[in-house]
């Protein structure tokens, strides 16, 4: 059966007898293929390295020159992963098992059936294939979460995400602030996926999780002997991120005692493990994020200044959630899109009602208690029980919304001050695209993924009560001619 002309690949034969050359030639075009021939090892090793290299090797163990064994081995160390069959006379189980150790797809004794070559092509071209795809995909899933954009809505988020482009292609370090949970990591990850470091290794260091001594082996390793149990060596943090970047999680609970020990490595350059008598050259970009008030620790003496002014070349705060509510419904979405597959879920959108509720709490946790909420509801679909397990939604509604909603009476019930901070994000987040767009509504409802129509009835909406939005005076009511598109 002839494959189908998408499916064609070209085989390479690589064969010293003439006629076993050409029946296999023939056969092998006969089902669809391109055929390459070869006569001699060398010739094959020329032809692989090639730039139309082929898809998959017919290999015969005895040739003149180079054997067949030696040209797998080459072809496995030059090319790992294209496909070779063996074709041999050789019927001894040593030589068999000794090939497909060395990487042989498959092993054939001559004579074979024209079906059985056929199907072991077939089976070692979908196995190559598969391989590929899942070596793309672990590729794919490694870049989105070791780099992917943080998720910006608000004017905020989107000046930070803007700023660290900036300042990624560089090697100074940053120091990110803000609440815990506000996604610190996120945006450390990202400018290291976008710096010329990235291909080197991201290596986090949680301060506040070991104790000092734990700490500074961790940090910068330590020497065979340099204290009870060390009996061998181990590289520290420092060093794993060589040409790459090293996070430093929660700087500010660093004892003095490391602090100084960070401050030589920011200031020089260089660093000696523990017991080590020689010193190691650290080239590392050094980013670090906390949730404390480092300029307050430093006047209280927790912090050393020198230090903090070293960190300090760049500083970017992460807002809590609750300053860029305009975020919260497009973090959802971005839950939902990672977690809904994972846990099985039917929910691929959230109902109105539930994501009132997340609009009007308070998010002492940020994104990460967000993240959490929406992984809980993806599992139990129950307004009630992400209720309950956020007791405080029920009577704290938001201090303000991003349009500043007025605070409301006593007796307004929750639903209602949800409802008005919905629309209040919606509007605001409307209104930001618009103006970026430069009030083009057909590329601001793509940009807000919704119909054009639904864009022109939310502002008909709007617009009929100003209360509701009190849009600017040099915002045109109708979109200039021509801007529609």
């Amino acid at each position: 059966m002839a494959a189908p002309r998408s499916a064609r690949r070209s085989i390479l034969v690589v064969e010293d007898d003439e006629s076993t050359r050409r029946y296999l030639a023939t056969l092998l075009e006969g089902l669809g293929h391109h055929v390459v021939s070869a006569k001699s090892g060398e010739e094959a090793l020329r032809k692989v390295h090639a730039p139309s290299r082929p898809s998959l090797v017919l290999l015969d163990l005895i040739l003149p020159g180079i054997g067949g064994l030696e040209v797998l081995d080459q072809i496995q160390r030059s090319q790992p992963g294209l496909p070779v069959i063996v074709l041999s006379t050789i019927a001894r189980l040593p030589t068999i098992v000794d090939a497909v150790k060395r990487g042989a797809a498959d092993y054939l004794t001559k004579p074979f059936q024209e079906q059985e070559l056929e199907l072991a092509i077939q089976n070692a071209l979908e196995k190559h294939t598969l391989q590929e795809e899942v070596r793309t995909l672990r590729q794919r899933l490694g870049q989105e979460a070791e780099g992917e954009e943080p998720v910006s809505g608000s004017a905020a988020m989107v000046r930070i995400v803007e700023m660290a482009r900036q300042v990624a292609d560089t090697d100074a370090p940053v120091l990110i602030t803000g609440e815990s949970g506000v996604g610190k990591e996120v945006l450390a990850r990202f400018i290291h996926a976008r710096s010329a470091r990235r291909a080197g290794l991201f290596v986090k260091v949680n301060c506040a999780a070991l104790p000092d001594e734990l700490l500074e082996s961790e940090l910068f390793g330590y020497e065979r002997g340099a204290f009870s149990g060390a009996v061998g060596d181990k590289p520290g943090k420092f060093e794993l991120a060589h040409r790459g970047s090293i996070l430093l999680d929660e700087v500010g609970e660093m004892s003095p005692h490391l602090q100084a020990k960070l401050l030589h490595v920011l200031q020089d350059g260089e660093y000696s493990r523990l017991g080590g008598r020689r010193s190691l050259r650290a080239d590392s970009r050094v980013l670090a994020t906390t949730n404390m008030r480092l300029a307050a620790a430093v006047a209280s003496g927790r912090f050393r200044e020198d230090l903090y002014f070293r960190l300090n070349v760049i500083r970017i705060e992460i807002p809590p959630l609750r300053e860029r509510r305009e975020d919260i419904p497009l973090l959802c979405d971005y839950f939902l899109r990672v977690y809904a597959d994972r846990y099985n879920s039917t929910v691929r959108v959230l109902p109105r009602e539930v994501l009132e509720v997340l609009l009007a709490y308070e998010w002492p946790g940020n994104a990460r208690e967000l993240e959490n909420a929406v992984r809980r509801y993806l599992i139990l679909p129950s307004l009630e029980g992400l209720l309950s397990a956020m007791p405080a939604s029920r009577t704290e509604p938001p201090a303000t919304t991003p349009a500043e909603v007025a605070a409301p009476s006593a007796d307004v019930s929750l639903r209602e001050v949800a409802a008005e901070a919905a629309e209040a994000a919606e509007r605001a987040l409307v209104r930001r695209v618009l103006e970026e767009t430069h009030w083009n509504r057909r590329r601001a409802s793509r940009r807000l993924k919704i119909s054009y129509k639904a864009l022109l009835n939310k502002l008909k909406k709007w617009e009929s009560d100003p209360s509701r939005w009190t849009r600017a005076a040099r915002a045109p009511t109708k979109a200039p001619a021509g801007n529609s598109e």
